[in-house]
């Protein structure tokens, strides 16, 4: 139930490599790849989204980020599973995004650039061992073994803890 996206700055052949090494995407993803939105660079990603809108909420004095093109975000986000070459904007802007969609965004970072990123989620991961004291403080949890496998563990004891107490709730 978890779709997982790997947001990185490095080369979109590299990239795409590390990903199929990982289990993100399959050759069948690849030869199924018509619109080409299963791998993208930043630069594509952010001129078909229309980039990021901000509107100031006078009355509450606060700040709101969104998608400049929601209909062209949803159309990618359905497919979208590598984005390469992206800056820190990149990642910041498809948990815009998402998480306009209604969705529920886990970002994992180590860097003081993926700060806004994590601080946007809904539930942010960074690394305890390699990652910046900003990336930490941004974060909801550090792991502190820096594995991504930390992530599938603390989701697996999470859905755990929930269904006990949906069912504590029934009784």
């Amino acid at each position: 139930g978890i779709n997982v996206r790997m947001v990185t700055g490095d080369n979109i052949d590299t990239a795409i490599a590390i990903s199929r090494e990982a289990g993100i995407i399959s050759d069948a993803d690849l030869l199924h790849n018509e619109q080409g939105y299963l791998c993208m660079t930043g630069k594509n990603f952010r001129e078909m989204v229309g980039g990021l809108t901000t509107i100031y909420d006078s009355l509450t004095n606060t700040r709101m980020d969104s998608v400049g093109n929601k209909r062209a975000f949803r159309d990618i986000a359905k497919k979208l599973k590598v984005l390469a070459r992206s800056s820190p904007e990149d990642k910041y802007l498809l948990v815009t995004g998402l998480r306009d969609e209604g969705n529920v965004v886990a970002v994992t970072g180590d860097g003081t650039n993926d700060a806004p990123a994590l601080n946007k989620a809904d539930v942010g991961f960074s690394m305890g061992l390699t990652g910046t004291d900003v990336a930490k403080n941004a974060s909801d949890i550090v792991l502190t073994d820096d594995n991504f496998c930390s992530v599938l563990t603390a989701v697996k004891y999470g859905r755990n803890i929930f269904d006990s107490v949906r069912k504590f709730l029934q009784f």
